[in-house]
This record gives C-alpha cells, structure tokens and sequence, in this order.
C-alpha cells in the first residue's frame, strides 16, 4: 500500500486523542477514525466556502461514502495531525483523503466520497467550477478529473 505523506496535505487539523475514544483493548476504537475524518472535512470546507451565506444552508456536501485503512494502533495521549485533500472530482461528487499522522507516520488513511447537494431539492447539484478553481489553488497534489 502507498500510503500517504504529510507533504501529500496543504490542510491539516491538529487534534488531542481523548480518553474517551479508548475501547476496551486500550487502544483508540477504530469508529472514532470516522470522526477525526469528519472533524478535518467539515473544518477544511468552512475555511474554504468563509464568506459563502449560502453554503451549509441551500446547498453543500453530503458524504456518500467512506472507508479507512487502519495501519497502527493508536493510544492516548496523544496529538494527531489530520491531513485533508480532495483526490479527484467528479460531474457531482469529490474523492478524499484524509491521514492521521503521529509523529509524521501515519496511524490511519480514509477514503470518502462527497457529493455537492442542494439540500431544499433534495438532490445532487453539478460541481461549480468556482469551487474546483478554489480547490485547486489550496491542494499540493492537484485532483484528478
């Protein structure tokens, strides 16, 4: 597997692993990975549609799918450094990436998939190319498509 390297992300998020998050095994249960995902995507797309009233209100993002690779056991305490970037576009959706690095290693990968939606409609919108061109000129490895 090619896994990912922190100079593969032009956003990261910086996030203390609670106790919390500990399963009975004493390592972080694999469930919470989704939720450091979903911490660094919704703070990527915030950042990156300030300034937009109508984002998060008529229209946005909804995840269709998502998946991780777990590659090492992670145990609090301790301090991740999320990376976050969009893979590729699609007509109506985007691929992600999202890495949790210790250290500079990565402990976790996840993949998703989301797709531009209006929400009053209830149906997926075509991709605006202002948001691609935006994309585009935040990420260090350029999307795909």
């Amino acid at each position: 597997m090619n896994l990912p390297k922190p100079a593969d992300f032009s956003f990261f998020l910086k996030l203390a692993v609670r106790w919390g998050d500990m399963d009975a095994l004493g390592h972080v249960n694999n469930a919470k990975f989704f939720t450091y995902d979903e911490s660094v995507r919704l703070e990527y797309f915030t950042k990156l549609m300030a300034g937009d009233t109508q984002f998060w209100s008529s229209y946005g993002l909804i995840l269709a799918h998502i998946e991780a690779d777990f590659i090492e056991q992670l145990k609090p305490p301790a301090e991740l450094d999320i990376g976050f970037r969009i893979a590729r576009f699609g007509r109506t959706s985007m691929r992600t990436e999202g890495c949790m690095f210790l250290g500079g290693k990565p402990v976790a990968v996840t993949r998703g998939v989301l797709v531009w939606f209006d929400y009053r409609a209830g149906q997926a919108l075509a991709l605006p190319d202002a948001v691609k061109s935006k994309i585009r000129a935040l990420e260090k490895v350029p999307p795909e498509g």
